[in-house]
């Protein structure tokens, strides 16, 4: 069992997430999933700011930010981060002040994009934003302004994108640790657990939990939506050793640990796919459930493809981390309405 105590936390999260069967998709797709058996895990339910997958990172990252006596946050991400707007919500809830520095690395101007959305929710909650170009060294424009705060005496911690630092990535060690206790409460023996893959924090922190608690780290797969594959691969790798480094010193990962898919990204980060519509609405039409269209709804395809061609043995059980990001389904009417 991972031992977290030594690390500064705040509670935001009702833990456990609930592991559910996925029934009712299940039934639909039928012979399709030749006898394999899905399940997710509801990382999308929280108690404030619509949930997801960042609050747990931020757990460890505003409990840090705390202990160093900081009282404002600055963070980085693109015009429609999850990340920011639960990084602005927890920051509310907790005290501090918020800075957002977000980039438009998205190809879209149109209004539902730019002012929708996780980008509405930044303003509701009382973040400062600035909005920056495709182009711009965010973190870097981000410590600047950490400076220019200290400077009047302000206590800033900056953390980066997706909160996917070591200290944010415990959030998803702890995760593995917590699924691994479910599975055998539930006497299921999961063969693969799912995500999507931007930052690389959630599968570094899966990977390094798995591994510290005497689980192959390759238990986690994860689909990049943000990279590419090999980039993906890399940062992953990084990351999970450095999440380790603060578990267990001196264990490392090597590139055979860290399973990575690079199929279902498309065109680049943020445009939409054929697969992930699919899967969005597939979800959304058998078990009422909503994915993202960045994130879970391309990780979502790629189990689907998955299972349709056989990857998994018939009686597998695979388990979905369903990481929320609902307010981005607001910056893709054009896309999403209709059939």
């Amino acid at each position: 069992m991972l031992d977290l105590s030594l690390f500064p936390r705040l509670n935001f999260l009702d833990l456990p997430t609930p592991i559910e069967p996925l029934e009712a998709l299940s039934r639909h797709l039928g012979p399709a999933l030749n006898g394999v058996r899905l399940y997710v895990k509801r990382d999308d339910l929280a108690r404030f700011g619509i949930g997801g997958n960042k609050l747990r990172k931020l757990e460890f990252l505003l409990g840090a930010a705390r202990a160093e006596a900081a009282d404002t946050v600055i963070t980085v991400g693109a015009i429609q981060s999850n990340h920011a707007r639960l990084t602005a919500a927890a920051a509310a809830r907790a005290g501090f002040a918020c800075e957002l520095f977000l980039t438009r690395s998205v190809p879209r101007i149109d209004a539902a994009y730019m002012r929708n959305g996780n980008r509405l929710l930044d303003d509701i909650f009382g973040a400062t934003v600035h909005e920056l170009p495709a182009d711009a060294d965010s973190l870097a424009l981000a410590e600047a302004r950490a400076g220019v705060l200290r400077e009047q005496g302000r206590g800033v911690y900056v953390f980066p994108s997706g909160g996917s630092s070591p200290v944010g990535s415990l959030g998803y060690a702890a995760c593995a640790a917590e699924i691994l206790a479910q599975s055998a409460a539930m006497d299921i023996a999961f063969a693969q657990v799912i995500t999507a893959n931007g930052s690389a924090g959630t599968h570094a922190g899966l990977a390094a939990g798995f591994a510290a608690a005497g689980s192959p780290p390759t238990l986690v797969k994860s689909f990049a939506v943000l990279a590419t594959e090999a980039d993906a691969a890399a940062e992953t790798l990084q990351k999970a050793n450095a999440t380790l480094a603060l578990l267990t010193p001196g264990a490392t990962l090597t590139a055979a640990d860290i399973v990575i898919d690079g199929s279902h990204r498309g065109a680049g980060y943020g445009i939409p796919t054929d697969g992930m519509l699919e899967a969005v609405r597939l979800m959304a039409r058998t078990e009422g459930l909503l994915l993202d269209p960045v994130y879970s709804g391309k990780a979502f395809a790629g189990l689907l493809q998955d299972v349709r061609a056989g990857h998994y043995a018939p009686g597998s059980a695979i388990l979905f981390v369903m990481t929320g990001g609902v307010p981005g389904l607001f910056a893709y009417p054009d896309v999403l309405a209709g059939t």
